[in-house]
């Protein structure tokens, strides 16, 4: 018995099981790659960012720099959005300073929110993946198991001959359940991690450039 005769010899139900799951798996795969890339960009461009933040750059000149371009993430998206409020309320007669900063702050919660939104994106899917993948692929192992014992009833003879090749079919809708969750739920919690990580860079960064904006009000 070979892998790929199991799959093909399998009744029609775990071979939809073994199809679903296969399906899941790469999908998975392509979602996986997709978040490394664009996690790996985002802790990039934040490091980028930084360096030329705190190498004491002017600030309006940081600002038009990133209002000239429209691809901005991250890091450079929310000193952005704090400067541009910051700015227009500046600008107003008689706006307190309070105003100011509160303003600004919320501009920059409101941009970290859609930056966080945007990379933790899909990775429910992962989630989805890992939590219920073991269970279809059960219900494929016992769907073949009671297919095959249905067989053996009708045969009449049981020998080991004769379960061990419906069995092991049926395992397989198990195996391909595992080999589609495992992947799917340590990238998950690897990508909850690194997401969390930026949450914290992006919040000691609003502090810092608050404190910053609240000095230059103050002028």
């Amino acid at each position: 018995m070979s892998f790929l005769s199991l799959i093909l010899d399998a009744s029609l139900m775990v071979q939809l099981v073994m199809a679903g799951l296969a399906l899941m798996s790469v999908l998975s795969w392509a979602l996986i790659f997709n978040k490394i890339a664009v996690l790996r960009a985002a802790r990039r461009n934040s490091d980028e960012f930084e360096r030329n933040f705190w190498s004491g750059a002017d600030l309006n000149r940081l600002y038009e720099d990133a209002s000239r371009r429209n691809d901005t993430v991250g890091m450079e998206r929310i000193f952005q959005s704090g400067f541009a409020e910051f700015l227009k309320l500046r600008g107003r007669n008689g706006t307190e300073l309070s105003d100011i900063m509160a303003g600004s702050r919320r501009a920059m919660k409101a941009a970290a929110q859609r930056e966080l939104d945007t990379l933790d994106s899909h990775t429910s899917f992962l989630a989805t993946v890992g939590s219920v993948s073991p269970y279809i692929g059960l219900f494929g192992t016992v769907w073949g198991i009671m297919h095959a014992f249905i067989g053996l009833g009708n045969a009449g003879q049981a020998t080991l001959s004769t379960v061990a090749p419906g069995i092991a079919e049926a395992l397989v809708a198990t195996a391909i359940g595992l080999f589609a969750a495992i992947p799917a739920v340590v990238a998950y919690n690897r990508f909850a991690t690194d997401v969390d990580r930026l949450a914290t860079r992006f919040d000691s960064y609003m502090e810092e450039f608050s404190n910053i904006l609240q000095r230059l009000a103050t002028r």
